[in-house]
């Protein structure tokens, strides 16, 4: 029996579950809980709910259909983040590759941090509007 309740996944609100889940799996690498499978024509389905998994089949990142979901304005206040993933990588050539990549699957850079030289980061926000850090640890 554990002694404290164990993280299955973090689970993200979106308008469009399949889109979303599309960008973080190219993104983090990751692939589909069996049966939660894009269908084999290619195109998108109505999911309502997916998740994502590693190569060990460890659930890391869920997806639920929501009807609305305003668009984080961070770093303005309006609309906070409210919860945000972080992704580290090994360099600071390592994070410039992920930024290219980042963008080609459809995020948008909300902060640029590269200059820190103790932390170098870029804040994103994904196809959805949900911020994500990456950052050399």
């Amino acid at each position: 029996m554990a002694a404290y309740p164990q993280l299955l996944h973090t689970v993200l609100d979106t308008t469009s579950p399949r889109e979303l889940a599309e960008f973080y799996r190219q993104l983090l690498g990751l692939s589909y809980r069996p049966g939660d499978e894009p269908p084999p024509d290619g195109k998108l389905d109505a999911a309502d709910w997916l998740v994502l998994v590693d190569s060990e089949g460890v659930r890391r990142l869920a997806f639920q259909q929501v009807d609305q979901l305003p668009r984080s304005t961070w770093p303005k206040p309006d609309v906070p983040m409210q919860l945000h993933v972080d992704f580290t990588v090994t360099s600071a050539a390592e994070l410039h590759r992920q930024r290219v990549r980042a963008e080609a699957l459809g995020a948008d850079v909300l902060l640029d941090r590269t200059h820190h030289t103790d932390e170098p980061l870029f804040v994103f926000a994904d196809p959805a509007g949900h911020p994500f850090c990456i950052f050399v640890a």
